[in-house]
């Protein structure tokens, strides 16, 4: 199974600007740009490579815990995870030093601790997280009862 998406891009670095697209139509024609990825922190303008990843992410890892609850005969009443993304400017240019899940879950018929050994290894098992392994991956999770 693969997946695709495309990018295009017109200009120079700091005032040029691309579309980027995805196979589904998820993503059509979304712009992107210096500012959308380095200076507009509300993200109206456009979106960036690593608010693509968050989003990417945080679906994963929700739907790998999940998949681990079920396994274990669990059916989540909600799971809802925002990925933070940190990206930061070093002496070899941007790297993402650091990516944050936050999980806020309703389960029933399980206890917290059981349910932070489910997340914790979604974090670890699912196809991004494994993707992104370079980065420390960090898991804070509200267990609403």
């Amino acid at each position: 199974m693969k997946r695709t998406a495309q990018a295009d891009w017109t200009g120079d670095t700091q005032n040029g600007q691309g579309k980027i697209s995805s196979l589904s139509g998820a993503l059509n024609q979304l712009p992107y740009s210096f500012k959308t990825r380095f200076l507009s922190e509300d993200g109206q303008a456009g979106t960036n490579p690593e608010e693509l990843i968050a989003a990417a992410h945080a679906a994963c890892f929700t739907m790998a815990t999940s998949h681990a609850l079920n396994q274990a005969g669990f059916t989540a009443e909600s799971l809802h995870t925002e990925a933070e993304v940190d990206i930061r400017p070093g002496a070899n240019g941007f790297s993402i030093e650091a990516i944050t899940l936050r999980l806020q879950a309703k389960v029933p018929n399980i206890n917290a601790e059981q349910f932070q050994t489910f997340a914790e290894a979604a974090k670890v098992g699912c196809p991004v997280s494994k993707a992104l392994a370079a980065v420390p991956i960090s898991l804070e999770v509200e267990f609403l009862s």
